[in-house]
């Protein structure tokens, strides 16, 4: 009662003129955090790590960091940082166009039908641009006969659901910008900005040379498309998840496209939202997890996402930015190299693009990213530039290896795509070569097998308080047998159990089960003595108790002259024990100032058991 009275006081202090975000991670639940937000000025959006709800969203109109120190102190809080709002196209980026154009750019119009037999037509310019050879892409298809497996995930600003050559390969997938099922960046666009809508596409004849979108990124073939976004800042990022997703077709194009929306026309976004859309990937089957974009500063539960991500086998690819920065710059999530593979550019000549971040600490391969022909909105193409043009080539190429190994994941995709050509220091491996890279990919595991983890890695708790993890199973090979839990490492006097006690494998997706820690509350010790330090209140009480207890003696000395009477020396009794006891009377259960009971870490271990197979994971509980 105190800490809230404390903390709502606290919070009332600096009242700000608009909500503020905060992201938290909790074990009290949804009910519990929406308990604690009645008495502190917030409200809890929902959950943003999907069927875990661990991590939430709260709104808020004081400051921010106010509440983030309130909540930090607070048993059951686990974590809490500010909802980071985050730019797609930061000003003063350097993946400039080049001025002018390259020769011939978009010009060859000629139809192609991709993927082989497919009946899908495409531009020649696209299938066999420069950057498809450097990478070998075909070669790569061709000598493996592998063309794209599972699902990857882009989190961008939407697709084009329409467009003709992501047909038959587009899943609809979620718009976290508007909460709602599709994906499409259409919705972005005032059909009042056009003068005619949809615009009309155009031949060579009416559109000959290639017009300049936003500025920075990109060059689109239909002039009447890119004139009237050419300049207006709300579409300064219009575009860029079709762009995105084209390059990753063009690698990978029998892999399913799954657009995941958190940014908008502007290129901006929420760090809620792009979580959001990591969950969602993970917990529908996205086998690989495209992320454009980069920012600078670090996010525990940007880590924490990742480390889901990893724990269940999905592959992690990010753009290191277009700075044209190196040491001792980080930006995220390319900087998490446990997690993702951070993607610098290179030029059609095997260099580094001037625009291109660098530093083998967010660089873990390069790939082609300058004049990149791909699709755009409204069934045309374009051609982009920077990093987020680059990182789409190394998720394709997670999605071809797949082809090889269905059980494949972050490590063993980052070694195969280790095996890369040499394009200079700071680089990372070097530039992506997918026919190295299929060729590196170690034979798999001929045995089905499973994989566990937990999430979140680590909780603090009260004595007497719960804490939940969520645990999973991941098959490996295809394996589809019960794996039944068990849970060791608890804390003395306290009980773990796993619901359900078992969970039954398809083959192909993971099953989860929630782990329960309840811990005992500790008990008050009667002290022989008190302390000089006891509360005032005791000392206080102390000599009334003396008072009673004289009382008492003489009581019981008069009931034993008469039997009549022992009733009343025994009914004393239990009055002087209540008397003396309540309220701390006489008895101290507290320790000493700068003496407390300090916080005890144990670590918890779940075990996942099925036939002779036995996989663990860990975590860690601390109770105060």
């Amino acid at each position: 009662m105190w800490l809230a009275g404390a903390l709502t006081a606290l919070l009332w202090a600096t009242p700000a003129k608009a909500d503020n975000g905060v992201i938290v991670r909790t074990t009290l639940g949804l009910q519990g955090l929406q308990s604690l937000c009645l008495l502190n000025s917030c409200t809890v959006v929902g959950a943003i790590d999907g069927t875990l709800n661990q991590v939430f969203l709260v709104v808020t109109p004081l400051d921010p960091q106010t509440l983030l120190n309130a909540l930090r102190a607070l048993p059951g809080i686990v974590n809490a940082e500010v909802d980071q709002v985050l730019s797609l196209a930061p000003i003063g980026a350097l993946n400039q166009l080049p001025a002018p154009l390259p020769a011939g750019l978009l010009t060859d119009r000629t139809l192609d039908t991709y993927p082989p037999n497919s009946g899908t037509l495409v531009w020649d310019s696209y299938v066999n641009q420069p950057a498809a050879g450097i990478v070998k892409i075909s070669q790569a298809q061709t000598q493996f006969n592998v063309s794209g497996n599972g699902i990857v995930a882009d989190i961008d600003t939407g697709v084009d659901p329409t467009h003709p050559a992501l047909q038959g390969v587009l899943l609809a997938g979620y718009d976290f910008t508007r909460n709602q099922a599709g994906a499409s960046e259409l919705t972005d666009l005032n059909p009042t900005d056009f003068p005619a809508y949809p615009p009309p596409t155009c031949s060579s004849a009416t559109c000959p040379t290639p017009a300049t979108v936003n500025q920075s990124t990109a060059a689109v073939l239909d002039q009447s498309t890119a004139a009237v976004l050419d300049g207006k800042v709300q579409y300064a990022a219009f575009g860029h998840g079709t762009m995105v997703l084209g390059v990753i077709h063009l690698v990978a194009p029998t892999a399913k496209l799954l657009p995941l929306k958190a940014f908008h026309s502007d290129g901006t976004g929420n760090l809620s939202d792009i979580l959001r859309a990591i969950y969602y990937a993970v917990q529908n089957n996205a086998s690989v997890i495209n992320m454009s974009f980069d920012f600078k500063t670090p996010s525990t539960e940007l880590q924490d996402a990742l480390d889901y991500a990893k724990q269940l086998n999905v592959i992690c690819a990010a753009s290191a930015g277009n700075d044209g920065q190196g040491p001792p710059l980080l930006v995220y999530p390319a900087a998490l190299q446990d997690d993702v593979m951070g993607v610098a550019s290179t030029s059609d000549t095997d260099t580094r693009s001037s625009f291109s971040n660098f530093g083998n600490s967010i660089v873990w391969v390069a790939a082609p990213g300058e004049a990149i022909v791909t699709t755009y909105p409204f069934s045309t193409y374009s051609a982009g530039w920077g990093t987020s043009f680059s990182a789409p080539f190394v998720s394709g190429g997670a999605a071809l290896l797949r082809n090889l190994r269905s059980d494949i994941n972050e490590s063993l995709t980052a070694s195969a795509v280790a095996h890369a050509q040499f394009v200079g220091a700071d680089m990372g491996n070097g530039r992506l070569d997918l026919l190295m890279a299929l060729a590196a990919l170690p034979a798999g595991n001929a045995s089905p097998d499973f994989g566990v983890s937990a999430a979140p890695s680590s909780a603090m708790i009260a004595a007497g308080e719960n804490a939940q993890f969520t645990v999973s199973a991941a098959p490996l090979g295809g394996f589809n047998q019960t794996v039944t839990w068990s849970c060791t490492g608890a804390p003395p006097a306290a009980t773990c159990t796993v619901s359900p006690a078992s969970v039954t494998l398809d083959g192909t997706n993971a099953a989860n089960a929630t782990v329960t820690l309840t811990t005992m509350a500790r008990t008050i010790s009667l002290p022989l003595a008190m302390r000089r330090s006891a509360p005032l209140q005791m000392r206080r009480v102390l000599p009334v108790c003396v008072v009673w207890l004289l009382a008492f003696v003489l009581v019981h000395k008069f009931a034993c002259a008469s039997r009549k009477r022992l009733w009343l020396g025994a009914s004393a009794v239990p009055v002087l024990v209540a008397f003396c006891t309540s309220c701390g009377g006489g008895i101290d259960s507290s320790p000493p100032p700068n003496q407390g009971t300090p916080p005890a870490a144990y670590s918890i271990t779940v075990t996942g058991s099925s036939s002779n197979l036995n996989h663990s994971t860990t975590f860690k509980l601390i109770v105060t």
